[in-house]
């Protein structure tokens, strides 16, 4: 993991599906699992998703707020993570 790492999770969009267009640190915590039990992409995107359904799982999406755009991180903090320890 590294710094670049970090801010593309806040930057790139889901290039396909259900959440197509969605930042990649927003994706809901239920649809990171799915990709861990499926697998993960090939290359960057996959490496991507990866990290942040660790990020997700260890409850450590408060990380990426300082990395956000000012606008995005109020957003981000004011409608919540997604995840659900509850649906796990």
């Amino acid at each position: 993991m590294t710094p670049d790492d970090l801010q593309a999770l806040v930057d790139l969009p889901m290039p396909f599906g259900k959440h197509k267009g969605r930042a990649i640190a927003d994706l809901l915590g239920h649809y990171l699992a799915w990709f861990s039990r499926q697998g993960f992409p090939p290359g960057r995107l996959g490496h991507l998703l990866a990290l942040m359904h660790e990020l997700d799982h260890n409850d450590l999406r408060a990380l990426l707020q300082p990395l956000r755009p000012p606008v995005m991180a109020e957003r981000a903090r004011t409608a919540g993570s997604g995840h659900s320890k509850a649906a796990e």
